[in-house]
Formats: structure tokens, C-alpha cells, sequence
């Protein structure tokens, strides 16, 4: 039959109703099926997400913590499976990770890539040599010097002859002001090559650094000797004087610290305690507070051979903005100082020098410098002062 039907000869009408034929019949077996929505395809609003994971058509890397699409951690698999590779395909294959972060400046996971050859434990001292070699140039150019520089000697530890590794020993060296490394390594590399431009302007480089960075040591030594000499005599001075602090405990003979004379008054605190040029007279800082109007007046250099007078001469030599009764000129008004030791006052005799007025028993030099209050003569202000309620310092 079948023979028969191959043999007939079939118009032209005859193929085009087989034809309908055959196509309605599909159709009816594919209505016979059973209807399903499909759900295996991308999600409508997430099929531009969905295609930047799939490996055939993803721009970019997957990163550390990105959820990774199953094919691409079969060809992880490939790539990193210690099964699947050598030891030395599997640091080869660390290493051009490494090369590819390299050439997009993405350093830090270029060092996790070559740390990752290192660790595969090939015994390859070239293979070797170059990871460590280029996670050297990775942490160099993040300027981590030291870590740059250890492996470097690392690579040469490996490869003996190796260039690169020894011009980036020089580079960290000098970074790192290791002056006799960075001049062996540049040396070396001159033995090798004699042109070698880089390391013949490293090496003078490194030796101008070197005389530049020895001369400011011993310009900062003499100034630390010059400054301990001076306050040497400067401490003689103050104890020769017998002057107390407040900070100090009394009966117990504190030793005299640079902090311990530093002003804590703002204004003052550039202006320690010193000798003058002739070495003979202490010159102080100084505040005068005016407790009537809750401000301060400061003097930044007075010598202790100047009287209160003199003081007072230059705090009014114009008036106070704020004193609207004129209240505040000289001979008009009382200086005092409070020893807070023992939470009282005491009248400064204005003819006095400053040094008489520090040398007496109940003065106490306070937060590094003198301490006076200004009020006005016989007035409320005066007596509120004076009589307001002080308590002794307590020391912990």
C-alpha cells in the first residue's frame, strides 16, 4: 500500500488538501493537551536582572557576597576545583584574576587573587615569584610600603635574577626610608644594567633624602638639648623663688613638669612661664578677671620686676566697654588673688613687684599662670567677693 501511495502521482490540488489535512490535525493534538502556564522563564520585571547573572550575557564579575548564578559556579568549578586542576593551573589561574583586577585598578581584590595562588601550594619558584611579584605591585600601589616590600623579597627569595621585584625593593625601601636597602637594591640593578635610568636617579634620590632626613635629626636633637637646658634653669629659677602651684599637693614637693608650668588659660597657652634674655628674671602670663562683669583681661608677658601699678596702668589705659559707671580705673580699685588651697582671698598691695606678691605664703600659682581679680574700691561688688562662700581644694 505504502509502495502504492509512493508510486502515485499526486496533483497539484491533492498535495494542498494532504497539506490542510495535516495541519489540522496538529492543531487539534496540540488543543488536546493539557493547558499550564509556564513558569521556568525570567519574571517579567526581573528579566534584565535575571540576564545580568546568567553567564553568556553578564557585564561584569560576580563580587564577594553577589549570589551566583549555578552555571557560573560550574565554571568556578572548572576553573578553581583542586580536582579539576594542578596545583600550578590552579595559581596560574589566580593569576590572571589577579592581572584582570590589576589592569582595572581594583588592587585590594587583585591581592586577594594572588593570595589565593600563593595559597594553592605549588611548588613552581617562577609561578611563585610572580604572585608574589604582583601582589607586591597591588600593595604598592595602595601604598601599603611594607607589605609591598616583603613580598618583593619574597619574589627575589624565589627568583634570584628577578628585575621587576628588585626595582620595586628600591621603591618601597625609599618610601619606607630604608636608605641602605634602597641603595643595595639600586646596586644590584646597576651591576645587572649600568643604564638603568630609574635606578641611577633612585639612588641619588635616596641619597639626597637620606642627608636631608640626617641633618633635620640632628637640627631637632640640638633643639631638644637647647630646650632641655632651658628649662633646666628655668625649673632652678622657679625653685630657687620657692613659687607653689596649685596643682601641687601641699607638704609634698612635686617634681616640675613642662605640663605642670603649660597655661590652660586659652589665650595664654603659647605663652608659658620662661626667662627672659638675661636669664635673671622670670617673665609670666597672666589673667585678670573682673567678676562683676564675668570676663577677662590677659597679659601675655609680664616680667616679675613690674609692680601691680604697672599692671593696672596698662589694663586702663583705656576705658572697659562694658564699665558704664567708670568704676574701673587706676586707684579706684583692689586687686586680690584666691588661695584655693585653703578657699580664701587675700588683698594685693598694689606697690608691690610681682615677684613679692608670688613669693608670699598664701599665693599659689594657678593653671600655669598669675591669677588676679580686679573690683572696684569699698563697693558691693567688693564685698560680695570677698565674702562669697570658697571651699578648699580636694585633691582624689
Amino acid at each position: 500500500m505504502e509502495e502504492l501511495a509512493a508510486q502515485r502521482t499526486w496533483t497539484e490540488e491533492e498535495r494542498l488538501e494532504l497539506a490542510a489535512q495535516l495541519d489540522a490535525d496538529l492543531d487539534a493534538f496540540i488543543d488536546g493537551l493539557e493547558k499550564k502556564r509556564y513558569e521556568e522563564g525570567w519574571p517579567e520585571d526581573r528579566w534584565q536582572e535575571e540576564m545580568d547573572k546568567h553567564p553568556f550575557f553578564m557585564k561584569r564579575a560576580p563580587q564577594p557576597g553577589d549570589d551566583v548564578h549555578p552555571m557560573f559556579e560550574g565554571l568556578q568549578k572548572l576553573k578553581y576545583d583542586p580536582e579539576e586542576n594542578t596545583r600550578d593551573e590552579l595559581a596560574l589561574n589566580y593569576k590572571e584574576d589577579g592581572n584582570f583586577y590589576m589592569k582595572h585598578k581594583k588592587f585590594r581584590m587583585a591581592i586577594y587573587s594572588f593570595t589565593e595562588g600563593i595559597k594553592s601550594k605549588t611548588e613552581n619558584p617562577d609561578v611563585l615569584a610572580v604572585l608574589y611579584n604582583n601582589r607586591s605591585a597591588a600593595h604598592f600601589f595602595i601604598k601599603n610600603y611594607r607589605s609591598s616590600l616583603s613580598d618583593a623579597q619574597r619574589a627575589l627569595f624565589f627568583k634570584p635574577d628577578y628585575t621587576k621585584a628588585r626595582w620595586r625593593s628600591a621603591q618601597c625601601a625609599y618610601e619606607l626610608e630604608r636608605f641602605d636597602v634602597c641603595t643595595q637594591m639600586c646596586e644590584e640593578l646597576l651591576e645587572v644594567d649600568v643604564d638603568h635610568k630609574e635606578a641611577n636617579a633612585l639612588l641619588h634620590k635616596n641619597k639626597m633624602k637620606k642627608l636631608e632626613i640626617e641633618r633635620n635629626q640632628r637640627k631637632e636633637a640640638a633643639e631638644a638639648k637647647r630646650r632641655l637646658t632651658r628649662f633646666h634653669r628655668l625649673r632652678d629659677a622657679i625653685e630657687q623663688r620657692a613659687i607653689k602651684f596649685d596643682d601641687q599637693r601641699v607638704g609634698k614637693k612635686a617634681a616640675l613638669t613642662e605640663e605642670l608650668l603649660q597655661p590652660k588659660f586659652l589665650p595664654l597657652e603659647d605663652h608659658s612661664v620662661h626667662l627672659d634674655e638675661d636669664g635673671s628674671t622670670l617673665v609670666w602670663p597672666a589673667a585678670f578677671s573682673y567678676p562683676e562683669f564675668l570676663f577677662s583681661d590677659f597679659q601675655q608677658k609680664l616680667p616679675e620686676t613690674a609692680t601691680m601699678q604697672d599692671c593696672l596702668a596698662t589694663l586702663f589705659a583705656e576705658p572697659l566697654p562694658c564699665d558704664k559707671a567708670q568704676s574701673y580705673r587706676q586707684g579706684n580699685v583692689n586687686v586680690y588673688y584666691e588661695n584655693r588651697k585653703v578657699g580664701c582671698v587675700h588683698k594685693v598691695a598694689v606697690e608691690k613687684q610681682l615677684a613679692e606678691i608670688i613669693a608670699e605664703k598664701g599665693f599659689f600659682v594657678s593653671g600655669g599662670a598669675l591669677l588676679f581679680y580686679v573690683v572696684p574700691k569699698d563697693s558691693r561688688v567688693e564685698q560680695e567677693f570677698i565674702h562669697q562662700q570658697r571651699r578648699p581644694m580636694v585633691y582624689s
